[in-house]
């Protein structure tokens, strides 16, 4: 069934979290959560190197996201808890895999490690990916070193297709090695991903699914 309205989808509710588009206004609590998270996340982001943004770089960051994502560059969102009081960690549907596909990132605040909300979010937004911007393949990246990340595509139906040697370089110059997971739409049906229990909104807030 064709999505309600057009996409992109700005905002998506799961069971648990709110995952939408960036706003400027949100660059307080992003500065928290990074800040909270630099140690967790350096050994896998290189954008977590060095000294951490003051507010005003956080304030531009957002303004690029939402600016891209307006304009259907790349779609970069927040993960929110569902009062959107907090921060639980960053998601996006790139547009880097190539024509009709997106590539899936995320990073999940340490305080909610092991309780299944990167496996939520990402059946999420594979849900969004097929169903409202209507591509053709859907892709994980991660370093092969991050046991716990490639848990979720596994789960979630995704096939393991190849490791890229030494593909990313973080800023003290070590590499790593990338694990490739993808789940193409002839799969995607039977996939827990297209069962996501989700709701989806427009740039109006219209119900897309």
């Amino acid at each position: 069934m064709p999505p309600l309205y057009p996409g992109p989808a700005y905002r998506i509710v799961t069971q648990r979290t709110v995952i939408r588009c960036w706003n400027p206004a949100d660059a307080p609590l992003m500065k928290t959560a990074v800040e909270e998270n630099l140690d967790h996340l350096r050994p896998w982001m290189p954008w977590a190197e060095g000294d951490p943004p003051d507010l005003q770089e956080r304030i531009n960051l957002l303004r690029s996201f939402r600016g891209r994502f307006d304009l259907g560059e790349d779609f970069v969102y927040g993960i929110f808890n569902r009062d959107e009081t907090r921060v639980l960690g960053g998601t996006g549907l790139h547009t880097r895999a190539g024509k009709d596909a997106r590539e899936i990132g995320y990073w999940v605040h340490k305080e909610f490690i092991n309780q299944g909300y990167a496996t939520e979010i990402s059946a999420a937004l594979t849900r969004v990916a097929f169903e409202v911007d209507e591509v053709r393949r859907v892709e994980i990246q991660m370093a092969v070193e991050n046991a716990r990340s490639a848990a979720v595509p596994r789960k979630l139906g995704f096939t393991y297709e190849a490791t890229l040697r030494q593909r990313e370089v973080l800023e003290d110059g070590r590499f790593h090695d990338l694990q490739v997971w993808t789940l193409l739409i002839l799969d995607y049906h039977a996939s827990p991903c297209a069962q996501a229990d989700i709701q989806a909104y427009d740039a109006m807030g219209r119900r897309i699914l």
